[in-house]
């Protein structure tokens, strides 16, 4: 055997640097490879969300996320437009709306993490993660190197990997293999099958440098939907800096739709034609750097786990991009498993910890694929009801349907308040704060409390709560030395946390005694509004924690809840130590 380890990451995206960077910090022997030379040369994926973020601070790249990032204020809104140039209405706002929490400014979105969302296209963004990546693990990190083929024989994995850049083949002897490749190779060895709608619509995206501030205002709005008569389409535009944003971004990327089967879809002069044409820019200076070819659908594996091979990413679910969770999905996965890897190679944990990754990832991640789907069909329907995408009408027919948004007939009246409030429906794309975070994992790494499942409610808002599977709340805090820190950041990367009433002391000792025990990290604190280790000065805390003075909550490495106690409990030491037990797969 030419090289051991114990975790062996294929793919070099976003989920498998993120992985990468996260077992490292864990402490695991770790080693990605990627059978690309490089990182993505096309922008793809580029909203992160704040749970995203929250990831991004524990790898130590949210920072330089920040800085290259597009500014809040200039991802602030989405909107809507009548054509966008070379006609007498072309520009015409049609309707504007906040978005992703409106900059920072919206209050729930504030209070529900210390981050913000932000914006970096893939060809920026994964650079950022390699480099990371590289400095956390020298050496461990080999791009141009393709796995050729995978052997799980039960009590590990052999893979022949191809180093391109040489021309030599060696072999890798891991514990586990972590599947990032996009499905393009270890998902079809092991037998995994994705399942869903593929081929929905066409999709050519045409990344390209051009100054279009000519022709757009509105600097806070990150996506612009256009509908187009002219081609009778939508066209989206979104900026990619990499210096100035908004209507002064230097780069775009141009996304056209064509129903399934239409070969124009795959001719680059007709793209650009259909581009021109539908933007009204038919002389305007372009320089295209790529034009890349997709289709709408969305699928979801079977299983995320096949013996020591797990799938993440797009090797385990494909969005489409109404939504954008696909990205952040797959940096969600990672930060799911890798936790457990590390228990379970430190024997720590056992193994039937790692099958709650399926348990856990796959219901949410086919819910994400699944609102995405409803994303996008949204946006279709108000092309129909509009009349601007009907192939049997003229394109002066389709600007007539179009110009009815500002007529002033009863009828006229009676479309646009339609088609506005279809727009406004379309919130569910760009505020859908509880797919974020409102989602509950079940699985035998979550300890229920028999509280009832809690009520439906819209999936705009989120509803913060400490009932187990739930994301542990943000609240900000208050230390000795008046320091302001979140809940949130109470979790390190690999630890335990249990969050104690003011009168949960006896919770804190017998923590600490079971993880002494366990051989776990784990750290204990009481917080209480005048007295605890922390202070709640707001009473946020107090409000969100839903357990009494001497309850408390154990919360996982993942910042997921596992388990709640309203109140004290006669043995907290013999409690805790079966709860940790149970999360840990460990035979009592």
């Amino acid at each position: 055997m030419d090289e051991q380890v114990e975790v062996l990451i294929v793919g070099g995206g976003s989920a498998g640097l993120t992985a990468s960077m996260l077992l490292v910090r864990l402490g695991v022997d770790a080693l990605l490879v990627s059978a690309q030379a490089e990182t993505s040369r096309l922008p793809k994926a580029h909203v992160l969300n704040q749970r995203a973020m929250e990831i991004m601070r524990d790898c130590g790249t949210s920072e330089d996320i920040y800085a290259i990032g597009t500014p809040p204020e200039a991802m602030s809104h989405t909107a809507y437009y009548a054509g966008f140039a070379g006609h007498a209405d072309a520009g015409r706002l049609l309707f504007k709306q906040e978005s992703w929490g409106a900059g920072g400014m919206d209050e729930d979105w504030a209070a529900a993490s210390p981050m913000v969302a932000s914006n970096l296209p893939q060809i920026r963004l994964e650079p950022v993660l390699k480099r990371h990546a590289e400095q956390t693990s020298p050496g461990r990190v080999r791009f141009h190197h393709e796995v050729l083929s995978i052997d799980d024989d039960g009590t590990g994995v052999t893979a022949s990997v191809a180093d391109h850049s040489t021309g030599a083949e060696y072999r890798v002897r891991a514990r586990y293999l972590v599947a990032c490749d996009g499905g393009r190779t270890i998902g079809r060895q092991v037998g995994v099958a994705l399942e869903g709608v593929t081929d929905l619509t066409r999709m050519a995206s045409v990344y390209m440098s051009a100054d279009l501030s000519s022709f757009i205002g509105d600097p806070d709005v990150l996506l612009r939907w256009v509908f187009s008569p002219e081609i009778g389409g939508m066209i989206t535009l979104a900026p990619m800096g990499p210096t100035r944003w908004g209507g002064e971004s230097e780069e775009w990327v141009v996304h056209l739709g064509y129903r399934s089967g239409d070969e124009r879809a795959n001719d680059d002069a007709a793209v650009m034609a259909d581009l021109r044409i539908g933007l009204g820019i038919a002389d305007h200076p372009i320089d295209v750097h790529l034009i890349s070819r997709w289709s709408i659908g969305g699928v979801v594996a079977d299983r995320f786990r096949v013996g020591r091979v797990f799938v993440l990413g797009d090797a385990a679910h494909r969005h489409p991009p109404t939504g954008a969770l696909g990205l952040t999905s797959a940096m969600h996965d990672a930060h799911n498993l890798c936790w457990k890897l590390a228990l379970v190679v430190r024997g720590v944990a056992g193994d039937a910890l790692l099958d709650t990754y399926h348990d856990e990832r796959r219901p949410v991640d086919a819910r994400n694929v699944q609102r995405s789907l409803e994303n996008a069909h949204g946006h279709g329907l108000i092309g129909r009801v509009l009349g601007t995408s009907d192939p049997k009408l003229s394109i002066d027919e389709r600007w007539r349907n179009l110009a009815r948004m500002w007529g002033e007939s009863h009828d006229d009246v009676a479309l646009r308040r339609q088609v506005i409030s279809m727009m406004a429906a379309q919130s569910q794309e760009f505020h859908e704060h509880d797919v974020e975070y409102g989602y509950t994992h079940r699985s035998s790494a979550v300890v229920p409390d028999g509280s009832p499942e809690p009520e439906p409610h819209d999936f705009r808002y989120f509803v913060p709560s400490t009932r187990p599977g739930s994301p542990l709340p943000h609240a900000w805090l208050e230390d000795e030395s008046f320091r302001r820190l979140s809940t949130l950041d109470l979790v390190s990367v690999g630890q335990f946390v249990l969050i104690a009433g003011e009168e949960g002391g006896a919770w804190c000792a017998a923590a600490r005694a079971v993880a002494d025990e366990l051989g776990i990290d784990l750290r204990a604190v009481a917080v209480g509004h005048s007295t605890g280790d922390l202070r709640d000065p707001r009473l946020r805390w107090q409000r969100v924690r839903e357990f009494g003075p001497q309850g408390a909550v154990l919360v996982r490495p993942d910042r997921c809840v596992a388990w709640r106690s309203i109140g004290a409990a006669d043995d907290a030491a013999a409690v805790l130590r079966s709860v940790l037990r149970q999360l840990l797969s460990v035979p009592t």
